[in-house]
């Protein structure tokens, strides 16, 4: 059964797995409250999954509540995925940076939870852009199930699933900002 309180793809999300049964409360079980973003950012907006591996890279505005998947970086070097990303907001001009931050099902943090924080806070101090974590669980399924009604299955999934986790992550800011929490340049993420 969906929340009543989400709609669209977080709504999805949540409802992906019901076995998980997971509320908002849970799903922000990393993201502190005190840090929620009272007043939404208006304007075009970049979404970043995160991976040691590849980046995927999503656009979207809050005007049209919309999203798309945008690219995904394939490099891991970090000079050269940050320099994939400054052409990216060179481009795209966006009033905020999305990151996925990734947990357990539980809301405990994920092995890569700690590199997720630590990226925000490098873009927001490389861009000096509002930079806003997004709990980012079951994103790849969601994508996955999508590449899948798509007609886009196994390993053709592979070059595009980052860049659809990423259109999901920036949908579910889009479908509830409050959400989410926002990364402070002085003190890094508010906790």
């Amino acid at each position: 059964m969906q929340d009543a309180g989400l709609s669209g793809v977080a709504a999805q999300q949540l409802s992906v797995s019901e076995s998980h049964s997971t509320t908002l409360d849970s799903r922000s079980a990393l993201l502190n409250p005190e840090s929620r973003i009272p007043n939404p950012v208006v304007g075009t907006l970049l979404a970043f999954d995160f991976g040691t591996q590849r980046i995927g890279v999503a656009v979207g505005n809050t005007f049209s509540a919309s999203s798309r998947p945008l690219t995904t970086i394939s490099e891991e070097k970090n000079e050269i995925r940050f320099a994939a990303i400054a052409a990216l907001v060179k481009e795209w001009q966006p009033c905020a940076l999305l990151v996925g931050l990734p947990s357990n099902d539980d809301g405990t943090p994920h092995e890569l939870t700690a590199l997720c924080r630590r990226f925000a806070n490098r873009l927001h101090g490389r861009f000096s852009l509002t930079t806003i974590l997004v709990d980012e669980r079951y994103t790849s399924l969601a994508a996955s199930e999508q590449l899948n009604r798509e007609g886009i299955r196994g390993r053709e999934q592979k070059s595009l699933i980052d860049q659809y986790a990423a259109q999901q992550i920036l949908q579910a800011y889009l479908d509830e900002p409050a959400a989410c929490v926002i990364v402070n340049a002085d003190r890094g993420i508010h906790e």
